[in-house]
């Protein structure tokens, strides 16, 4: 059996997950390959995915979905009836109703979904001054990452027949989701622009940047197509990749979540069999 992970992650949370049940996945036997479907590049070219017979697909949930450049790559693929399995990383706040609408674009395309899982990861927003989930994913997650990979194999192999009875529906239109979207950038109010002194013209913040938004050349990046993944931010060697200060907003997330910054780091990973 040949599986193929594919994974996006802009600063990093979805990788270590993705890398950690690669390593496990080949430790069951299993022939596995990983595909880093971050890069533009990438998603623009078509994959090859008769070369596979099972698939997992890791994303971290941006504004209670996965983001809306990894569902459209997605919508792309053809699944013609094989396996797959969805891993998401999430810094602790809402994430419903990822597991659904994923899974709904996912059996759209031919897959049929055997497993999913959600990750405790250092929110992207901490790059902004947040405070959520510092430190994660660590040996908690990681522990649940391996069952996870072990579980996921044996649907994968046949050794297990089942499947998730559903995951929790939403009644949310897609307008609604839309717009909850669209919050992000109320937080972030200054999208990322590059501090002319402390840059050092490496160019790396345009190259990891997943929409094309980020222009080294101008120094700012282009509102219209920025998904505040913040890996411009979080790549920068020097550090000169600057946003607004969101220290504030954080408070206002916990109170409005009815969350202390405690219980949130309480939070356990989960799988879904």
């Amino acid at each position: 059996m040949k599986i193929l992970i594919a994974y996006f992650s802009a600063t990093g949370n979805t990788r270590k997950i993705a890398d950690f049940v690669f390593e496990k996945l080949k430790n069951l036997g299993a022939d596995v390959e990983i595909l880093d479907i971050t890069p533009l590049s990438v998603r623009e070219k078509k994959t090859d995915l008769s070369l596979y017979d099972a698939f997992l697909f890791g994303m971290p949930v941006h504004s209670w979905r996965a983001p809306r450049i990894v569902r459209n790559w997605l919508k792309t693929l053809d699944g013609c009836g094989r396996k797959c399995s969805m891993f998401f990383t999430y810094g602790g706040f809402s994430i419903h109703p990822a597991h659904y609408t994923t899974c709904k674009i996912l059996e759209e395309r031919g897959f049929l979904v055997v497993s999913s899982a959600e990750f405790l990861a250092a929110h992207t927003f901490n790059l902004g001054g947040w405070e959520a989930n510092v430190n994660r994913p660590d040996e908690r997650d990681f522990s649940v990452a391996e069952e996870y990979a072990k579980e996921t194999y044996l649907r994968f192999s046949g050794d297990d027949y089942n499947i998730p009875k559903g995951f929790l529906k939403t009644d949310y239109t897609p307008y609604f989701l839309d717009e909850i979207e669209k919050f992000r950038f109320r937080i972030l109010t200054q999208p990322p622009y590059i501090n002319e002194k402390e840059c050092i013209k490496c160019g790396i913040c345009e190259d990891v940047c997943p929409t094309g938004a980020m222009n080294a050349k101008s120094g700012k990046a282009d509102l219209k197509i920025c998904i505040a993944c913040l890996g411009c931010v979080s790549a920068c060697p020097n550090n000169a990749v600057f946003i607004n200060d969101m220290s504030e907003s954080f408070a206002c997330k916990l109170s409005a979540e009815k969350i202390t910054k405690e219980d949130l780091d309480k939070k356990e990973s989960r799988i879904y069999l």
